[in-house]
């Protein structure tokens, strides 16, 4: 698979709500994910570590709705933008959060991803 044709099936399976499943099958081993925030989940490596901070996100927070947006592609870069409808359950506060994540593809899998919010 081209880098070109994973960035469009992971951008299709994130538009769909997959989000888990994106990530088990585009998400490389060594993969690096950046938050635009300070504190032990700023700068997360390796699968397994990732996949660690999406559970504890999707346990924190009921989610009422998500839409995402693009590719925006550019080379082996691309950037998905997300809106989404949450209520974090520690405070019970409802948030409506508008996000992008820029991600970069080498060999057909994500290595790194960085959001901006």
């Amino acid at each position: 698979m081209t880098d070109a044709e994973a960035i469009a099936a992971f951008a299709d399976m994130l538009k769909r709500g997959e989000h888990q499943e994106a990530a088990e099958r585009f998400n490389a081993t060594d993969i690096v994910s950046i938050e635009a925030m300070d504190g032990p989940m700023a700068r997360v490596e390796g699968r397994a570590a990732v996949k660690a901070k999406s559970d504890w996100w999707y346990s924190a927070h009921e989610v009422h709705a998500a839409e995402a947006f693009g590719p925006y592609r550019n080379g082996n870069q691309f950037v998905m933008r997300f809106a989404i409808d949450v209520t974090v359950k520690e405070t019970g506060e409802r948030i409506q959060m508008d996000e992008a994540g820029l991600y970069t593809v080498r060999d057909g899998m994500i290595v790194e991803e960085r959001f901006f919010y």
